[in-house]
């Protein structure tokens, strides 16, 4: 007879989300008839160019030192500031509307998504460090941009001041997530919330025994205290016919061991390793987010296998094979490389949605930190045309991914001696070899990319998730939308 030890045994459960309330709005108005506690202003190198007589030459801040008389410039002068990308000064100010009045660099230009989240989290800064309650953002340089680019730049700022002021704020409720009960419980909150266009459903144990999905099984079935949820959400349009079916699967192993693979060592990082569900927190984020805007044509399907890989004395062992629901067998030569195993299912299942094109999000590999390091996540994919989507969505988010080769050579190194492939290669090209696996599971009619998130879904030095991803998939749901 099996126990199940109760999850919440000794621990506690997550409290209330202390996310902060934050209104935006765009304004056409004069800067200096603005009340309120600080006015930020960006500008480029080009911006803070000064005549002779030491004045500015740009109208915005001609304008605005005209009324300090003269205070900007002097203090731009003394503390060196040329505009550059990262430079700040702010200054206290009397007898006008605001109290404080702040110039941000954003370098020589400003023209990529990226500039403008950097330069609201440099205003985020200053208005935490000033205990700001209200804010304005003007730009120097508004009158080169086209009147197309600015609600996506309005856009990039505010993603850059929520990002400043609560770096966990869009996925503070599920990155604080202990047990596969709560993930579940949260994904079906967000159902209740939006469920005009959003429906759950949350298979148990038994439900995914009858799917075959053995190769997830394997992870999770014998080896923890807390159940397996296959969780699926589906986005569909408040009216209209459907044009796009898209899939977003995320892994979702809500604490990662290693298994029998311990993660042991000060450098092996288990200590975070609740970050582990970063793929499902980000696609969970995306379909609130879509949710909200409740884009027409397009139907979307949300999927995580999630689950713990922990150890017990039942749990799968290095050398045991499972088989994937398509039948596929796999000799586990490594019980740490358990996400894949979990995402080949997820992805089967996930096609026969009827999907025409999927991304799978994944804190999946160290071999993709260690090629581009924490902040670049790895993209792959054989498909030409849903590479350009999903880069041209991140150009447009400001978040940074970077193509890697899907090298098909590399798979000779996958292939086993008892079964149909091992789940993993050995160490030189890990990210490439995880994703040649993800592949194995994806219809050959299906467009897919694969989205090595190990990096910079994490902050390191903050010890918080930073919701990378969201804001991609996002503008790529837009795109594919009608």
């Amino acid at each position: 007879m099996a126990i199940r030890i109760p999850p919440t045994l000794g621990l506690t459960n997550p409290g209330p989300s202390n996310a902060p309330k934050i209104t935006f709005a765009a304004k056409d108005t004069d800067v200096l008839e603005w009340n309120g506690d600080l006015l930020a202003v960006g500008v480029t190198e080009k911006d803070v160019v000064k005549d002779d007589n030491n004045n500015f030459t740009n109208l915005l801040l001609k304008k605005l030192d005209a009324v300090l008389g003269g205070l900007l410039a002097e203090a731009s002068s003394e503390e060196d500031f040329s505009g550059k990308s990262g430079q700040a000064i702010v200054l206290r100010v009397s007898g006008l509307c605001f109290k404080r009045v702040g110039l941000f660099g954003v370098g020589q230009s400003a023209y990529k998504a990226a500039a403008f989240v950097g330069l609201g989290e440099a205003i985020a800064a200053a208005a935490q460090a000033s205990r700001a309650v209200s804010l304005a953002v003007a730009l120097a340089f508004s009158a080169d941009l086209s009147d197309e680019s600015k609600p996506d730049i309005a856009s990039s700022i505010a993603i850059g001041i929520v990002n400043g002021i609560f770096d966990d704020y869009i996925l503070f409720c599920l990155s604080v997530i202990y047990f596969l009960g709560q993930l579940a419980a949260e994904v079906l909150n967000i159902a209740r919330n939006y469920s005009d266009v959003l429906s759950a459903r949350i298979f148990n144990e038994d439900e995914i025994i009858e799917m075959k999905m053995g190769s997830y099984l394997g992870v999770t079935a014998a080896a923890t205290a807390n159940p397996p949820k296959f969780i699926h959400l589906c986005y569909k349009p408040p009216s209209g016919s459907v044009s796009a079916k898209l899939g977003l699967v995320g892994k979702g192993i809500t604490f990662d061991s290693g298994g029998y693979n311990l993660k042991a060592g000060s450098g092996s990082n288990i200590e975070t390793m609740k970050n582990d569900m970063g793929g499902a927190g980000t696609i969970f984020g995306a379909a609130k987010a879509i949710a909200e805007i409740k884009p027409l044509g397009v139907e979307i399907h949300f999927v995580v296998a999630a689950c713990e890989n922990m150890i017990s004395a039942t749990g799968m062992r290095p050398s045991d094979i499972v088989t994937a629901a398509n039948g596929k067998t796999i000799e586990v030569n490594n019980t740490d490389a358990e996400g894949r195993l979990c995402l080949a299912d997820a992805l089967l299942y996930t096609c026969k949605q009827g999907v025409a094109k999927i991304i799978d999000l994944a804190t999946l590999t160290g071999a993709c930190i260690t090629a581009l390091g924490p902040s670049v996540a790895g993209a792959f994919t054989p498909n030409e045309e849903l590479a350009s989507e999903v880069l041209s969505a991140a150009e447009r988010s400001g978040e940074k991914l970077w193509r890697l080769p899907i090298e098909e050579s590399y798979w000779d190194s996958m292939k086993s001696g008892v079964a149909d492939m091992l789940n993993t290669g050995p160490s030189q090209g890990g990210a490439i070899t995880a994703a040649l696996f993800l592949k194995q599971f994806v219809d050959e009619n299906v467009q897919w990319m694969h989205l090595d998130i190990a990096g910079p879904v994490w902050n390191t030095k903050k010890s918080v998730a930073t919701g990378f991803g969201v804001s991609t998939l996002v503008e790529w749901v837009l795109k594919n939308a009608s």
